[in-house]
């Protein structure tokens, strides 16, 4: 099945002024064209098109970074041909790979002896990084099980309901069953102790997040250990834990290294993080450590000789680009650890910026985390007025911004939030702009009328009165005005259409 959907059904060419000067054919949408055309006009017509998309750096919905110094740039366009699974004819990738790897494996407070190496490897992204902790954890569990001579189809692992997609990928792709702690009002992480009760022992190990996509909050990985060991020592079981660090693995560090989230805890066996995201590299890379070698089972781990060297490896592709694994390296030894603490520092200001610009409106409940990781999540407080966080999101987009809005998970499905996150490059002099930007638009959604009286205007008919009329305090008919009707008709289905999309609404 081809997952890709066809953007119109109707257009079957594609147009361009300029390319008109080299190309006088139209060229077809779906269907690879007959003949070459001028280079220019290929670069022409698809220039033009990608005028429409947002720019990356308005785009307030994404983790991932989108700024890095020039010449970082250059390093990459100049090893961008160059395909890291070559390790025999990349000799120097593969060690600025392993360098990564024992920089990030400190960092993460790992129990490495003076010359002893770190357990890791790049990835793409951390979707990948925690498909292959996933694997160890499920390879390890179901050996020590058939070594027992006990069941070993039915693995589960817990986490809460704000886990990302992949972790749901992962347990569908790998047959592993996913057991959720659901939220609740106010509580948007996994709750410690509803975790552990739901530990058993086909729990291959509880994942805990170190920044919620939702609302960037931290979950408390030291109580999870606590209560966990507690519940080992009980029962005999040895489950362990993963952090998903994708978001907050290059925060904590440096913002809080008094906190215990990562491999000071025994029972962390794992940690993924994104380099792509607050690692300040561009969109490919992730990285996955583990606390020693005991913890990735050696029979997942594949020595090939390809093009003349013998070649450990595990992961779930095999060529891949060296571009991001060199600009993580760049950014590691360029900005050291006063460097990214201080970029860290600079956008936990920002937030801090936006958060009190936000709630000086007085219209906003800050649903975000002064610990955690650097993004402003928030809602309305007042829905009464008739409008809602879709709409803000919907409207903000005339002004560039990209300001995702989305429900919670169960079982708080009745909460929707706005997420800005903070990077290196969103400014003060930004955050300040969008307060700004997000006033505007709640003036103009409150001159706005109400979804009920839209709706009433529509559904009119069906309830006794005139489509376009309003009933007076005495039963009365006051008919309004073609502008208000139409106003009215306006909004009701823009707000229907809003809907449908919510629906289907997702976040990254």
């Amino acid at each position: 099945m081809v997952l890709s959907r066809i953007f119109s059904q109707s257009d079957v060419s594609m147009h361009s002024t300029f390319a008109s000067r080299y190309v006088r054919e139209s060229l077809p949408r779906y269907k690879m064209p007959e003949n070459s055309i001028p280079k220019e006009a290929a670069f022409q017509i698809i220039n033009d098109e990608l005028m429409l998309d947002g720019k990356p750096r308005l785009n307030l919905a994404s983790f991932v970074t989108t700024w890095m110094e020039p010449e970082c740039d250059k390093l990459i366009m100049d090893s961008i041909n160059k395909n890291y699974v070559d390790m025999d004819e990349y000799p120097v990738t593969t060690e600025l790979q392993n360098r990564c790897v024992n920089m990030i494996a400190h960092l993460f407070n790992a129990p490495l002896g003076e010359s002893e190496a770190a357990v890791g490897v790049g990835t793409v992204g951390s979707s990948e990084a925690i498909m292959l902790a996933g694997l160890a954890f499920k390879r390890k569990w179901q050996n020590k099980r058939k070594a027992e001579g006990k069941p070993h189809d039915k693995p589960n692992i817990v986490t809460g309901a704000n886990v990302q997609v992949c972790w749901e990928k992962f347990a569908r792709y790998f047959e592993v069953e996913l057991k959720e702690v659901k939220l609740t009002e106010d509580y948007y992480v996994m709750d410690p102790a509803k975790a552990v009760e739901m530990v058993d022992e086909n729990t291959i190990c509880v994942a805990a997040i170190l920044g919620s996509t939702l609302n960037g909050e931290f979950e408390d990985v030291k109580l999870l250990n606590d209560l966990l060991l507690e519940k080992n020592k009980i029962t005999g079981w040895d489950t362990p834990i993963h952090v998903d660090a994708a978001s907050g693995g290059f925060i904590a560090p440096f913002l809080w290294p008094e906190l215990e989230w990562d491999f000071r805890l025994p029972l962390v066996k794992s940690i993924n993080v994104s380099g792509h995201k607050y690692g300040l590299v561009y969109a490919g890379v992730g990285w996955v450590i583990w606390r020693s070698k005991e913890d990735l089972p050696e029979e997942l781990i594949f020595h090939i000789n390809y093009l003349g060297s013998d070649q450990p490896t595990f992961t779930l592709n095999f060529s891949k680009g060296s571009s991001q694994i060199i600009a993580q390296y760049y950014q590691l030894i360029r900005l050291g650890y006063e460097g990214y603490r201080n970029v860290m520092d600079n956008c936990h200001d920002n937030a801090m910026v936006l958060k009190e610009g936000l709630e000086k409106t007085g219209r906003f409940k800050i649903v975000s985390k002064d610990i955690g990781v650097p993004l402003v999540a928030f809602s309305l407080k007042d829905k009464n007025r008739g409008h809602d966080e879709f709409e803000i999101a919907e409207t903000l987009r005339r002004f560039g911004w990209i300001v995702p809005a989305y429900t919670m998970p169960a079982d708080a499905k009745h909460i929707t939030v706005l997420r800005v996150v903070i990077r290196e490059d969103f400014s003060r002099t930004l955050a300040e702009r969008l307060v700004l930007d997000i006033t505007k638009v709640m003036h103009e959604l409150d001159a706005l009328p109400a979804k009920s009286s839209s709706k009433m205007s529509i559904n009119g008919e069906e309830n006794g009165k005139i489509s376009g009329s309003l009933a007076g305090k005495n039963g009365t008919v006051v008919k309004k005005t073609a502008m208000e009707t139409q106003r009215e008709i306006t909004a009701y289905w823009k707000n229907f259409v809003m809907a449908k999309k919510s629906d289907k609404n997702k976040i990254c």
